[in-house]
């Protein structure tokens, strides 16, 4: 069994700076150490009818579930949640164990 993965994908609001969501994110990984890996991006190539207007991926990695449970229950986690829902139109979050089929070189 590998890490607990936390997937989020969203399309922001027309309006939202991401530069300020993405930085406040960035900030929330370092600053939390449940936190073991975070990595995000930006669609570039997908197709509009496969993304269906979502734009950014975020991906946490945490070592054991217990480790995403005290994440979820942090006070900077819990304070940026309003900042990082108030900017999101659209959003999926998938949590789950993760299967690791093959390592990073």
């Amino acid at each position: 069994m590998g890490d607990f993965k936390h997937l989020v994908i969203v399309k922001f609001k027309e309006d939202v700076v991401t530069e300020e969501i993405l930085k406040g994110l960035e900030k929330l990984a370092l600053e939390i150490e449940a936190v073991k890996s975070f990595e995000w991006g930006q669609d570039i190539e997908g197709l509009e009818m496969l993304r269906q207007g979502f734009t950014h991926a975020f991906m946490m990695s945490f070592h054991k579930k217990e480790d995403f449970t005290a994440f979820l229950g942090h006070s900077n986690h819990v304070e940026f949640s309003s900042t990082f829902s108030s900017a999101i139109e659209k959003v999926v979050v998938l949590d789950f164990p993760a299967v690791l089929v093959k390592s990073p070189a």
